[in-house]
């Protein structure tokens, strides 16, 4: 988690969420949200970092995989980790306005009947969650 929280430190005009794919300990792919710079609502960077993942192991399923966010995904993004069939995923801040792990929906306990995916919330959470005050802050 502080990998993602150190590649996200230096993201001006994003949201500063970033995403890890690993699997054996070693990291596949890493992204950090592109919204703004790709003009496209689904430019999150857990949606990049699993789009890299599945062409760099040739498979769409990322079963034995990992995924580290810094911020608990969205629908959309909880969607594609479920779809993809990740093992675990690890996040740090809470998303009280949008988290699709428990804050406000929790679709892996709803839609997640036959894969079952482990995850861990709050890691480095007073981190990764100053850094979304201070982007919001210089924002609002």
């Amino acid at each position: 988690m502080s990998c993602a929280i150190d590649l996200v430190k230096n993201v001006k005009d994003e949201i500063p969420v970033c995403a890890l794919v690993v699997r054996d300990n070693k990291l596949i792919s890493k992204a950090v949200n592109k919204t703004e710079a790709c003009l496209d609502a689904t430019a999150h960077a857990e949606i990049i970092a699993i789009r890299e993942a599945s062409e760099i192991l040739s498979n769409w399923r990322l079963n034995k995989c990992v995924l580290y966010s810094t911020l608990e995904p969205c629908a959309m993004c909880m969607g594609a980790i479920l779809n993809s069939r990740i093992s675990r995923l690890v996040f740090g801040a809470y998303d009280l306005n949008a988290g699709a792990c428990g804050s406000v929906i929790n679709l892996p306990k709803d839609l997640n009947k036959q894969n079952q995916i482990e995850i861990i919330g709050g890691i480095n959470e007073l981190e990764a969650s100053q850094l979304l005050k201070d982007f919001f802050s210089l924002r609002r």
